[in-house]
C-alpha cells in the first residue's frame, strides 16, 4: 500500500481534547478502509504566518498513513466537511520517517537550550548585567566609561579645586 504523511490544521479555538478525538475519528476511518496510522504526533498550538478563516494559530498534528488511495480520500473529504479543520496536507513518501518527527526534534532541543540556560531568558536571570549597564563600550583609548576621567569627558572643565 502506499504510504502518506498526512498534517491537519485545527482551529485555535477547539480544545487539544477535540483535536484528540478527530484524530481518532480519522483513525478509525483509515483502519475501517484496510489502512493503518503508524504514527501519530500532536505538535501543540503554533502561530500561523498569516491569518487563516480570521485564525492566528491553530492546533497542528501530523498522522504517518499506511493505507490505499481511497482512505485518504475520504478522509479529505471528512476534513472538508469539518468546520473546525482549517487546512490538510497529504503529501506520499517512499518510506516514513521512524522516530520523531522534525518539529518534536524541534521542541526537545529547545527543551534542552532552556535547561541550560542559553538566548534571552537569561538576561532576565541578570547573567547580562554589565552589559545591560553599557561598561562594555569603549572610547577610542581602548578604556570603559569607568576607567576614563571626568576631565576627558568634559573637555576645559576640570574637577580639581
Amino acid at each position: 500500500m502506499p504510504l502518506y504523511e498526512h498534517v491537519y490544521l485545527a482551529r485555535q479555538d477547539v480544545s487539544a481534547q477535540q483535536v484528540e478525538d478527530l484524530t481518532k475519528q480519522l483513525t478509525t476511518v483509515v483502519e475501517g478502509l484496510g489502512g493503518k496510522i503508524t504514527k501519530n504526533e500532536y505538535w501543540g498550538v503554533k502561530s500561523l504566518n498569516f491569518r487563516i478563516k480570521k485564525n492566528r494559530k491553530a492546533h497542528f498534528t501530523l498522522l504517518n498513513i499506511d493505507a490505499p488511495p481511497a482512505a485518504l480520500s475520504e478522509i479529505e473529504r471528512q476534513e472538508r466537511i469539518n468546520e473546525d479543520v482549517l487546512r490538510y496536507l497529504t503529501i506520499r513518501v517512499d518510506e516514513l520517517e521512524e522516530g520523531p518527527s522534525a518539529m518534536m526534534r524541534k521542541v526537545e532541543r529547545d527543551r534542552e537550550r532552556d535547561e541550560r540556560g542559553f538566548g534571552f531568558r537569561d538576561r532576565d536571570r541578570g547573567n547580562f548585567r554589565d552589559r545591560d549597564r553599557g561598561d562594555h563600550r569603549r572610547d577610542r583609548e581602548g578604556r570603559t566609561a569607568r576607567e576614563g576621567s571626568h576631565e576627558d569627558a568634559v573637555p576645559g572643565v576640570t574637577t580639581e579645586e
